[in-house]
């Protein structure tokens, strides 16, 4: 993603919190840049990593936390819980409403593709696991897959 289009998505996101009374601070918006420029998943400490290599600042792993934790409830970036790694949403500059967020993951190069998957679906999928005694608790699903370029690699 060029820095053109990063600083698109970072002023779309400012207005964003704006409107619920929040603040992108600086380092909130370094470290929802370090997401947006990363193909895959991120951690905490490699968040620290980008920090340090594209601002030349450290920043301590409890504030990245707690950065993190601000973006997810704002719906600028996403926790894979399966991998304990964070991603920016692909709809932030989006006008329209948005629908649960499915993950497929990559397990050759750990790229993350965000989809929407229809509301049914997924009512379907609680639905059945209600029916198997294991009532879900998150509706967001993370799919291990192999990308087109890792398959087109080995094939």
């Amino acid at each position: 993603m060029n820095m053109k289009n990063i600083k698109h998505i970072i002023d779309h996101a400012e207005q964003h919190c704006a409107k619920h009374g929040a603040r992108l601070t600086r380092k909130r918006k370094q470290v929802l840049s370090g997401l947006l420029t990363s193909t895959k998943a991120l951690s905490a400490y490699e968040l620290i990593g980008v920090c340090k290599e594209e601002c030349g600042e450290t920043l301590p792993v409890m504030s990245i936390y707690r950065i993190l934790d601000f973006l997810v409830d704002e719906n600028l970036a996403h926790k894979l819980d399966l991998a304990n790694k964070y991603i920016a949403c692909e709809h932030i500059s989006c006008s329209h409403p948005h629908v649960v967020s499915q993950f497929l993951i990559c397990r050759h190069c750990s790229k993350v593709r965000e989809i929407s998957v229809n509301r049914s679906v997924i009512d379907d999928f609680q639905a059945s696991a209600q029916s198997a005694g294991f009532p879900q608790i998150s509706s967001q699903l993370e799919l291990s897959c192999i990308c087109e370029e890792c398959l087109n690699e080995s094939g």
